[in-house]
């Protein structure tokens, strides 16, 4: 399952960017064609996170769907894999989008009052 590593480099990056200070959420997005699965990397991260400042956030998956241009008729083509063709018949689509995972924000507390117990 490389979502348990996938899921350790966020918090790293999330705990790295954030200095060590409380996280509230981390929002993520997960292109179709990243080959993430979003329930692992939910699982994952409620293990990732214990006994860091990230213990207790939330994470939030934003799906992005797969999108492609068709090189041959200039067709934006829908992606829910690499195999897909354009209706046109062609197999030369460039991936345009969907293929990203990315860290899209983090909530930090602000004082005390706002940490989780």
């Amino acid at each position: 399952m490389h979502e348990l590593s996938i899921t350790q480099s966020v918090v790293d990056a999330v705990v790295e960017h954030t200095g060590g200070a409380r996280v509230l959420s981390v929002r993520v997005e997960v292109g179709a064609l990243s080959g993430v699965e979003a329930d692992a990397m939910r699982f994952c991260f409620d293990a990732v996170t214990r006994a860091t400042p990230l213990e207790g956030a939330t994470l939030v998956v934003e799906h992005v769907p797969g999108l492609g241009r068709c090189t041959r008729c200039g067709a934006d083509v829908p992606l829910s894999s690499f195999l897909d063709t354009c209706p046109c018949g062609s197999v030369d689509v460039d991936v345009e989008s969907g293929q990203q995972l990315r860290i899209r924000d983090v909530e930090v507390a602000r004082d005390v009052r706002d940490m989780r117990v």
